[in-house]
């Protein structure tokens, strides 16, 4: 995956910090048995790497929590509060998981561009 093809508007520093972000979301999601949720910038690296699919389950399998889905919902009329209180959980389970949050993907001040709007994707939490 080359960040130029997908954003070229993306320095090199935001693409790696949006990776890192990525993969610590992932970490969380695939050991939870919680639903969580990313911020909308956390999703757009998400929904990019699940195109890859090879390497995308090479990677889940790694986290030794099985496959994380990528699951939208689209059809619950999704309440931004609803969203950003997932989003702010899913912050903070990523902190406890010892993993830091990066302001600039993980923005719980209420910044317009980041909340998940109608989109309300999530991950399929693993059964324990």
């Amino acid at each position: 995956m080359v960040r130029e093809d997908y954003w070229p508007e993306v320095t090199e520093d935001q693409g790696n910090r949006g990776v890192d972000q990525l993969a610590a979301f992932l970490a969380v999601a695939a050991t939870t048995t919680e639903k969580v949720t990313p911020s909308l910038r956390v999703d757009l690296f998400w929904h990019a790497f699940v195109l890859h699919t090879k390497p995308y389950a090479v990677f889940c399998a790694a986290l030794g929590g099985g496959f994380v889905h990528h699951v939208p919902d689209r059809s619950s009329g999704h309440d931004p509060e609803e969203g950003w209180a997932a989003m702010r959980r899913t912050a903070d389970l990523i902190r406890e998981a010892g993993h830091r949050t990066d302001p600039e993907f993980w923005p719980l001040d209420g910044a317009a561009d980041c909340t998940q709007s109608y989109a309300g994707c999530s991950d399929s939490p693993v059964s324990k």
